[in-house]
């Protein structure tokens, strides 16, 4: 149990961190909340989004809007829900109306991203869409890996980055939908694979 406690408050370190340093003042001033991560802190998987929405930055949690629910009923079709997953973003504010987050606002962002993920320790971090999928895979581009995992060596441990299309992305385009839906399938047999390379 302190193993959890631990870990938890590692986080909110992270987060209180965040609010001290006022990373992207300009977005934290047209934000209402930090979206710093949602879900289980001991999951083997994290996936990581790029930046939150609208109903992100209102309820203060990631995908939790339309692109939310898509990751839901996918999280379904290989048995798990999102008490089984942790999920983030790089950035941890809402870019106003929703735009791309700009490379300044990963970068300032990315260490506190690379901390949570030591924090959290997970066995495959899925990205969603190429904003979080360029700073794992630099100079990949997503139609040509997506799907595929990836082992890469993080800080000092080693991790397999799973590169997905963002499900809002699929939300409006039926073929990336069944992509999605397929790559996704992947995941119990790669973390089956993980688990017998231990």
């Amino acid at each position: 149990m302190s193993q959890n406690v631990n870990k938890q408050a590692l986080l909110d370190q992270i987060k209180a961190e965040i609010l001290r340093e006022n990373v992207c003042p300009d977005l934290a001033e047209t934000a209402t909340n930090l979206v710093m991560g949602d879900g289980n802190i001991d999951a083997d998987i994290v996936f990581i989004g790029e930046a939150p929405g609208k109903n992100e930055d209102l309820q203060g949690l990631p995908f939790v809007g339309a692109a939310g629910k898509f990751l839901n009923e996918m999280l379904a079709t290989i048995g798990m829900d999102r008490s089984d997953v942790y999920i983030t973003n790089i950035v941890k504010y809402r870019p106003p109306n929703n735009r791309d987050p700009l490379p300044d606002e990963k970068k300032a962002f990315w260490p506190y991203l690379t901390r949570q993920l030591a924090v959290l320790q997970p066995k495959i971090v899925v990205t969603l869409g190429r904003h979080s999928m360029e700073y794992f895979l630099p100079g990949k581009r997503i139609t040509d890996v997506h799907g595929e995992p990836k082992r890469i060596s993080f800080g000092t441990q080693k991790v397999i980055i799973l590169p997905l299309y963002h499900p809002a992305a699929a939300l409006y385009n039926g073929s990336l939908r069944e992509t999605l839906i397929d790559d996704f399938a992947g995941i119990p047999e790669i973390i089956k694979q993980i688990n017998k390379s231990k």
